[in-house]
């Protein structure tokens, strides 16, 4: 099946402190969206690349992609001011042709080509699915301060992209989410509320994605472990 990629490149990198939006922090040299780009490269069921980046910073992005020579076409947008509407405006510009669409952010650079092959076969049979690792940490839900429970963890993941649709499932999820006002914490929120399918990958606990300077940190070690192997 034909996909297109959507990469999420539009934060603003506030809370990671940086002076560039987070998607153009180089780590090893290269930005993260940079890594993004080249593992979507490296997918050969991915026809087309829309990157959505604050505005002002398309040309950017073009040089990131040109960069990278991905061989498809690539479409840069400025994004919205929720990741929601960012991925919203990026769907609308991927090509109708495409069966699937897979949703990946750039803040997570670590994701490898063989986690995008995986969710896009898995949608491909399921209708959706998700990069995921299992919950490792014993869960507290927390009362003013206090400890109110303990949640069992035994059957709880944490949710990571790349996520990966029907293209048709997600523009209806998106636009059943954007007329009823929904709020969600990813795509995989908005497609479970139409009722579609949508399965989990075993993802990366490598596969971080970066908002403090302490993940970058963290990620950072990483790039140099490989390169120093």
């Amino acid at each position: 099946m034909k996909a297109s990629a959507i990469i999420v490149a539009a934060g603003t990198g506030v809370r990671l402190g940086s002076d560039v939006p987070k998607a153009f922090v180089k780590i090893g040299g290269r930005t993260m969206l940079s890594y993004s780009l080249g593992a979507v490269g490296q997918v050969n069921s991915i026809g087309e690349v829309v990157i959505t980046v604050p505005e002002g910073f398309e040309s950017a992005a073009r040089a990131e992609a040109a960069a990278a020579g991905l061989g498809v076409a690539v479409k840069i947008t400025p994004g919205g001011i929720e990741r929601q509407d960012s991925v919203r405006i990026a769907l609308g510009l991927t090509s109708s042709e495409s069966e699937l669409v897979i949703v990946h952010d750039a803040a997570r650079p670590l994701a490898t080509p063989a986690i995008f092959e995986a969710c896009l076969a898995a949608a491909a049979r399921a209708g959706g699915a998700i990069a995921a690792i299992p919950v490792a940490d014993t869960l507290k839900r927390v009362a003013d301060s206090a400890i109110a429970a303990t949640v069992a963890r035994a059957g709880l993941w944490q949710a990571q992209t790349p996520q990966a649709f029907r293209r048709a499932v997600l523009v209806a999820a998106h636009r059943r989410g954007f007329s009823e006002g929904v709020v969600a914490t990813d795509d995989a929120d908005l497609v479970e509320r139409t009722g579609v399918r949508v399965e989990v990958v075993e993802g990366s606990t490598a596969n971080i994605k970066i908002t403090t300077p302490s993940d970058l940190a963290i990620v950072e070690a990483i790039v140099a472990a490989h390169k120093d192997g």
